[in-house]
């Protein structure tokens, strides 16, 4: 199995990098966006194949919901993973997604890495049709 490609959408840089961090030292390679632009553009690139977006939701308007929204539609292949709290998750979800955060913020950095662990398996079980 190839090393699985994680994008970090987090615009706070004192979280995004400890966290992008740590999930290189658990063997994924990381790539950092500070915002849905950043993130549109790596993911158009087309030179990185990422595997799982990680979206932090907290900011103050609702691009990080319709980052997961525009993800899901135009880049089927990625999984999406929503972090941050459940009070503000709710007021903003709305209709642009159909799933709540699974992570909350401050990260733990190791329920992440699981969450991710989870996912990949579960793609690479979905692949090999087992």
């Amino acid at each position: 199995m190839s090393q699985a490609c994680l994008l970090i959408v987090e615009a706070d840089i004192l979280v995004r990098s400890p966290l992008s961090d740590y999930l290189r030292e658990c063997g994924y390679r990381v790539v950092e966006a500070g915002n849905a632009v950043e993130a549109k553009e790596l993911l158009d690139d087309g030179s990185i194949s990422i595997d799982v977006v990680l979206i932090d939701i907290n900011g103050g308007d609702r691009t990080g919901f319709e980052l997961a929204a525009w993800v899901r539609s135009n880049h089927a292949g990625c999984e999406v993973v929503l972090a941050g709290t459940p009070m503000k998750a709710a007021e903003k979800a709305g209709d642009l997604c159909e799933e709540g955060p699974a992570l909350t913020t401050p990260y733990d950095h190791q329920r992440v890495l699981d969450h991710i662990r989870r996912l990949i398996a579960a793609r690479e079980r979905d692949k090999s049709g087992i």
